[in-house]
């Protein structure tokens, strides 16, 4: 049977970050799954757009990579989303898989879960986190955030946080809450001086280049270091870390294996 492993992401316009996240893990998959062709998708057809239009780079869509591979005879499509949570993008994903099951294309087709689905996840997350923390005064960090359900997965993870001892650290979100108004709120209530301010994304791209910490009055270091606190910046995706890249290749075995 030919069998192939789409790897998907919202994606991302900037060179560095997606060779040090997206490629980290596509190429941990092709290391593992010997036998198994491995697949890029985006969601983003703005980035899609964009990489086509500077940089002369094709980047399929997760419909037009499953057709491909459908066309060229593959009968097992394995997708492994690099989503944080279960929000829109990822349900848009879960739409598309389930329309291609009802087509009866090919013999197996799975979707595998994002980061944070199981608690035991979040207990892998913590310990992600963990070597980012570790001897850290205080740590804010900044997600996307969604509208939708799946935005209460930050408050569990913060609790979970907390009841393990890491009262050092906040969560907050671009959208829903917590927002950066909570953020500004735990740091007064613990009288706190400085903090250091990292992306809780996949990737540090354009929302934590610029909407964390760029020059404009309304980026998250600003606005906290207009409280008095001293804001030290750590700019690295969670995709980066061995650690949060093994999760992915957990949940991807749970589809390959089971």
């Amino acid at each position: 049977m030919k069998r192939a492993i789409l790897v998907v992401s919202f994606g991302t316009t900037y060179d560095d970050t997606r060779k040090l996240t997206i490629e980290a893990v596509e190429n941990r998959i092709k290391s593992e799954y010997d036998g198994y062709e491995v697949r890029r998708a985006f969601t983003s057809k703005f980035v899609i757009k964009v990489l086509k239009d500077r940089d002369g780079i094709f980047v399929d869509t997760p419909e037009e990579a499953l057709e491909k591979l459908y066309t060229e005879g593959y009968e097992a499509a394995f997708i492994q989303p690099l989503h944080l949570l279960s929000g829109s993008e990822y349900n848009k994903l879960r739409c598309t898989v389930e329309e291609f099951k009802r087509k009866n294309l090919f013999q197996e087709i799975k979707l595998g879960n994002p980061i944070l689905y199981k608690y035991e996840d979040y207990k892998l997350l913590v310990e992600v986190i963990k070597d980012i923390v570790e001897g850290k005064n205080a740590v804010v960090f900044m997600g996307h955030g969604s509208y939708s359900y799946s935005n209460t997965c930050y408050a569990e993870l913060q609790t979970l946080l907390w009841n393990m001892g890491y009262k050092n650290v906040f969560i907050g979100t671009m959208e829903g809450e917590p927002s950066i108004a909570d953020v500004i709120k735990w740091i007064k209530e613990n009288e706190i001086k400085e903090v250091m301010l990292a992306p809780f994304m996949l990737m540090s791209g354009g929302h934590a280049k610029n909407d964390m910490c760029g020059e404009q009055e309304t980026s998250w270091k600003n606005i906290i270091e207009k409280q008095g606190v001293k804001v030290d910046v750590y700019l690295h995706g969670l995709g980066e870390l061995p650690k949060f890249q093994e999760i992915y290749l957990k949940h991807l075995e749970e589809i390959c294996y089971c």
